[in-house]
């Protein structure tokens, strides 16, 4: 065995072969101080501690990025199957909107327009038709079995052009109350004829002025402002205002109740208060309707004046419609070819 070792034989005895622990690899990784094995290890033996704890620093802000667009908003957001698509910003669809209700407003304008002429066509088809296509009376409202038949056609939503329709109405509702008015003011003279007999006169005229004033203030005032308003005519016009600020004063004067004047406006009913107060305040009632229609009937004169300069009406005109009115006439004409031919003859007969 030394022979074989010495003479430097590769292979081993078989003695040394059977001892794992022999081998040099096994020998190398011995337990030894250098190298400590798994069951001597301790992992907090000579350890350093940690570092202080020091907050990160930030990283910087990104710059920001402009706000998204609505269209681009809308577009990531998911819309439900039940939620309309969005094609346009809020404003966009606003000046949409607006554009469409200034359409809609130009288009209600042309529809009045186009209404106010064909009204204006039919009546100058009834005026060519030569009186046989005139409108059959409707005014006053008379039941058909009654003797008397309207008189006047009326209808102010077809004969009165569109912006003046509101002030035709409030003086025919003017009208109305003043007449009610004088029914009022009738029942009230009455009453006070039957508790004070010395009162008999201004009982008597409060019917006069109730059968009066009732007729010739539809005629004399209100048909002349309807016909006025309905050709634009300022002789119409004319008339209308001298006559209807006499009726301002009428109505001034019945507010005020002057003892004996049939009227029982607030000297009146002052004067009744100490007799009998049940009268008294029946009085005080007509005195303060008589009030607010001489104030609403200064307000309307005052308006339908300046109306009335808007619409180019002047004295020469109402002059020039007078003429050719009275001249259009057949009673007048009538008239003056008689007179003519009369002094025609007398001229040919004198010596």
């Amino acid at each position: 065995m030394a022979q074989s070792r010495d003479s430097g034989n590769p292979f081993p005895d078989s003695g040394e072969l059977d001892n794992p622990f022999q081998d040099p690899a096994v020998i190398q990784h011995r337990t030894s101080q250098q190298y400590a094995t798994l069951d001597v290890y301790n992992p907090f033996e000579n350890r350093e501690p940690p570092p202080a704890y020091s907050p990160p620093v930030p990283a910087p802000a990104p710059a920001p990025l402009p706000p998204p667009s609505a269209p681009s908003v809308q577009s990531s957001r998911k819309l439900s199957p039940t939620e309309p698509k969005n094609y346009g910003s809020y404003s966009t669809q606003a000046s949409a909107a607006a554009a469409t209700a200034e359409l809609l407003k130009k288009q209600e304008e042309l529809n009045r327009k186009a209404e106010e002429l064909d009204r204006r066509e039919r009546e100058l088809q009834n005026v060519a038709l030569g009186g046989t296509g005139t409108r059959q009376n409707n005014w006053p409202p008379l039941p058909s079995f009654c003797p008397v038949q309207p008189c006047f056609f009326q209808d102010i939503s077809m004969e009165i052009p569109q912006e003046f329709q509101k002030t035709v109405s409030t003086m025919y509702y003017l009208w109305m109350c003043s007449t009610l008015a004088l029914f009022l003011n009738f029942l009230a003279c009455l009453a006070r004829f039957c508790v004070d007999a010395s009162s008999g006169s201004g009982f008597g005229l409060s019917m006069l002025w109730l059968l009066l004033f009732t007729p010739c203030s539809f005629v004399c005032w209100y048909r002349p402002m309807y016909k006025a308003f309905r050709s634009d005519s300022s002789f119409n016009f004319f008339v209308f205002f001298f006559i209807f600020f006499v009726q301002d004063v009428f109505f001034v004067l019945q507010a005020i109740g002057i003892p004996g004047w049939g009227f029982s406006g607030w000297v009146c009913a002052l004067v009744v208060v100490k007799g009998n107060p049940a009268v008294a305040v029946l009085m005080l009632l007509v005195a303060l309707l008589f009030t607010a229609i001489a104030v609403l009937g200064i307000v309307m004169l005052k308006r339908i004046h300046s109306l009335y300069r808007r619409t180019g009406a002047s004295f020469q005109k109402a002059q020039q419609e007078f003429a050719a009115g009275v001249f259009s006439n057949p009673a007048v004409r009538t008239a003056a070819a008689n007179a003519a031919a009369g002094a025609a003859e007398n001229a040919f007969r004198a010596p």
